[in-house]
């Protein structure tokens, strides 16, 4: 593959597309606190790979195995590394973007080992 010019700036424009690999990526650079470098050394790509692959949609829904398995053929990625950057950033965004409960959020709620106003034999 080359590396037009237009390539680096086109996957960091994609990044606040959150359909996009590139929003993905993004997210999971930040929840890590790693560099782009890093990012394609875990998934085992170059750098130039890593914003080819930022250009794809997202996987998700019931092909999301399917469409993780075409993305890593395509690019020569890991597969399954592939997947764990994409879910760990959707585990985070459930948990950080969660349903609120009052001013408790999901997190909280199950750090409880009761309610509020039960009474405790402390």
């Amino acid at each position: 593959m080359t590396n037009p010019e237009w390539l680096e700036r086109a996957a960091r424009r994609g990044r606040s597309e959150p359909w996009s690999m590139a929003y993905t990526f993004e997210q999971y650079r930040q929840i890590e606190g790693i560099n782009e470098d890093t990012l394609a050394g875990e998934l085992g790509c170059t750098q130039e790979t890593l914003h080819w692959m930022s250009l794809c949609r997202r996987p998700e829904g019931d092909s999301f195995s399917e469409q993780c398995t075409a993305i890593a053929k395509k690019f020569g990625v890991d597969r399954l590394m592939l997947m764990q950057v994409i879910r760990h950033v959707d585990v985070i965004n459930v948990f950080s973007n969660g349903t609120r409960t009052g001013s408790t959020t999901p997190i909280r709620m199950a750090a409880q080992d009761h309610l509020p106003d039960e009474e405790t034999d402390t």
